[in-house]
């Protein structure tokens, strides 16, 4: 089961609305997973020279003041952390690979999920409305955000098995269905440096993805090659610094929905999660086609 749903505002005068207008969305979404739930938002971009990092423990009262002295004691740079439920947004001068090398070393009960300039992650077990109130995401300010609500299948009920998953690179991935050569996929991707916290076949994908862009391959090709890498039925949403993008395998059996207008472009699982934004029975809406990429944002319109 599972369900997916990412709003793109067009008009920038929408985003102090944001997560008022994304929370009916995932919201609606609640009867393809109650189990748990996840949202990644893109706001508040930090300077060239910062990271921002999304971390998250399974203490409500974890002490982040630790974390924020001991990087700067230990690496020599700048850090400032707010705390969100039980999640923090950690951002620092710290060179990435340090701080994750950090992190693993001395405070292994944290969990990094997610890094970048503009991206911070928020998910947790429970269902989507709870898990969306105990963060104020209803308040959220940005420019794009994507979501899912889980229905576990293959593996445990967890926070760190929750969506979205992140591994760098400001991009998250959000996904509806099973791919079958994860395992490989997984041992190739490790060979290359990439570290996983899961078994969860997404997490395997969204390293696939960040690899691929920190190769330097442009997402609508790094999307494309995940038709050719990719084994299994599978709706990808791909969430970047600057947009997002939607792609279904050949056989496109999950159920995937995009709507646009002059003011945003959404997509979701069902058209019943996008029916309530203003202006949606005005919309262009149809359902994405197999093996096409549609991207927003960095690549300006609507890729065919």
């Amino acid at each position: 089961m599972c369900g997916i749903v990412g709003l793109y505002l067009k008009n920038p005068k929408l985003k102090s609305k944001l997560g008022e207008m994304f929370k009916p969305m995932i919201i609606e979404m609640t009867n393809r997973g109650p189990d748990s739930a996840g949202v990644a938002i893109y706001r508040n971009p930090v300077k060239k020279a910062q990271t921002k990092f999304s971390l998250a423990h399974d203490d409500a009262n974890y002490d982040w003041k630790k974390i924020d002295t001991g990087l700067e004691k230990a690496l020599r740079c700048e850090c400032t952390i707010k705390k969100i439920g039980n999640h923090c947004v950690l951002v620092t001068t710290g060179k990435e690979a340090a701080v994750v090398a950090w992190l693993k070393q001395h405070h292994p009960e944290v969990r990094v999920v997610g890094s970048g300039h503009t991206i911070e992650i928020f998910k947790e077990v429970g269902l989507p409305a709870n898990v969306y109130d105990k963060f104020n995401l209803d308040e959220a300010q940005g420019t794009h955000i994507i979501g899912h609500t889980r229905m576990a299948t293959e593996s445990a009920v967890t926070t760190a098995g929750s969506h979205p998953f992140a591994t760098g690179a400001d991009l998250c991935l959000v996904h509806n269905g099973s791919l079958s050569n994860h395992n490989r996929l997984r041992e190739n991707l490790r060979k290359e440096g990439m570290e996983f916290q899961t078994e969860n076949d997404t997490e395997v994908a969204a390293a696939y993805m960040t690899h691929k862009l920190r190769s330097g391959v442009p997402l609508k090709q790094a999307m494309e090659d995940c038709l050719k890498d990719l084994d299994g039925f599978f709706t990808f949403l791909v969430g970047t610094h600057d947009g997002f993008a939607v792609v279904r395998d050949p056989i496109a059996c999950k159920h995937a929905v995009i709507a646009e207008t002059d003011d945003w472009v959404a997509m979701a699982t069902e058209y019943r999660a996008i029916a309530h934004l203003p202006g949606a029975d005005k919309a262009k809406i149809w359902e994405p086609e197999p093996c096409i990429v549609y991207s927003w944002g960095g690549e300006g319109k609507k890729a065919a």
